[in-house]
């Protein structure tokens, strides 16, 4: 009885793996996670997914220029924290969940977790090491501090930039404003009532300036 032939493997072109995506956010999540285990270099066998890239980028962050080499799957989150040494950001879910990892990116919060870094090209980003001025802390930061706004403290960052971000917006907010400027942005200890309190103050002290 004759052995049964091996089924010829299916070759994935690049273009077609992408459209399975789709665009945003999640897309973007699911490349980064899905291209992971992918070689960085060498060949590939003719109709298989091409070989990641590398690109030299250029971004500002906390007002300091900086040019990094960044592979097409690494996210603004891994430039930050393994190439540049912010640390301040936190790597929690790494899938667009917690917030843990939220930095201000031209004026606006997003998850750095979910935005590729080659997407990051030119933009100016704020971490949270780049909030305090010398000795002085930022007011979001001090209000943490004196309303106890923390217990583990992993999350901390992540609040304190998505608190930035809605306190620039607006220094007046309500306790209900607070609540969905922080919606996306998740306290495992279960401190809320303590962090929007910290807010609340925060936002007292940024108006007497």
């Amino acid at each position: 009885m004759g052995s049964t032939p091996k089924k010829k493997r299916d070759s994935v072109t690049r273009r077609a793996f992408l459209q399975t995506l789709g665009g945003g956010a999640v897309g973007a999540g699911v490349a980064t996670g899905a291209l992971g285990s992918l070689p960085l270099s060498g060949q590939t066998a003719s109709g298989e997914m091409e070989v990641l890239s590398r690109k030299r980028i250029s971004l500002s962050v906390n007002g300091r220029k900086v040019t990094v080499m960044a592979e097409a799957r690494e996210t603004l989150l891994q430039v930050l924290r393994d190439r540049l040494r912010m640390t301040g950001t936190k790597r929690t879910c790494n899938r667009g969940e917690c917030g843990g990892c939220t930095v201000i990116l031209n004026g606006k919060p997003v998850y750095s977790c979910h935005l590729l870094a080659l997407q990051a090209e030119g933009a100016e980003v704020l971490t949270v090491e780049g909030l305090a001025k010398g000795e002085a802390l930022h007011p979001v930061q001090q209000a943490f501090i004196d309303k106890d706004g923390y217990q583990c403290g992993f999350c901390t960052p992540g609040f304190v930039m998505a608190s930035v971000a809605l306190l620039n917006k607006n220094n007046k907010p309500t306790i209900d404003e607070i609540r969905a400027g922080l919606s996306g942005n998740i306290c495992r200890c279960g401190n809320y009532r303590k962090i929007f309190e910290a807010v609340s103050s925060a936002a007292e002290a940024m108006r007497r300036g």
